[in-house]
């Protein structure tokens, strides 16, 4: 039986890759810096942002927050379903919308089973926005940059 070559339907994205690892590193790092700096006090940076720990147990905005294992369980399934697409990423801004996508949420669901009680570490506030961290940004600025090319009528995987 002949080998067959893996053209670009077998090849993983390696830029998703790389922008996930560095989103869940840069992630990891605000919330521990966060997790020491911010635990006794506040931090005004300027105008309506402010620096203050909080940890959300529930989804975004703390919703289903009296159920962390669930939320934690639908976190990871969500999240290896859009890692499942987002390795097959085109290469340009789906990869970076991916590459955001897949490091917040992977950075989330670490944050949330490493710590005690399962919870995710949120210090950015603004105004009465509620609390939120680098990943959550990550995640909006991802999904934000997918939706743009999907509604321009960009394709987002190889097939």
């Amino acid at each position: 039986m002949p080998r067959r070559r893996l053209g670009a339907r077998g090849r993983i994205n390696l830029g998703v890759v790389a922008v996930a690892l560095g989103v869940t590193a840069l992630d990891a790092l605000t919330k521990a810096w966060a997790r020491h700096a911010l635990a006794h006090h506040a931090l005004h940076v300027a105008g309506p942002l402010w620096l203050r720990l909080h940890y959300n147990t529930g989804a975004s905005f703390s919703v289903a927050s009296s159920g962390p294992l669930l939320v934690t369980v639908a976190t990871a399934v969500v999240a290896l379903a859009v890692v499942v697409v987002g390795l097959r990423a085109r290469r340009g801004w789906p990869t970076a919308g991916f590459g955001l996508l897949i490091g917040g949420g992977v950075a989330n669901l670490l944050d949330r089973l490493a710590a005690t009680p399962h919870a995710v570490t949120d210090f950015v506030a603004v105004s009465s926005f509620p609390v939120f961290n680098l990943a959550d940004a990550a995640i909006t600025v991802g999904f934000g940059v997918l939706a743009v090319v999907a509604l321009r009528g960009g394709t987002l995987a190889a097939r």
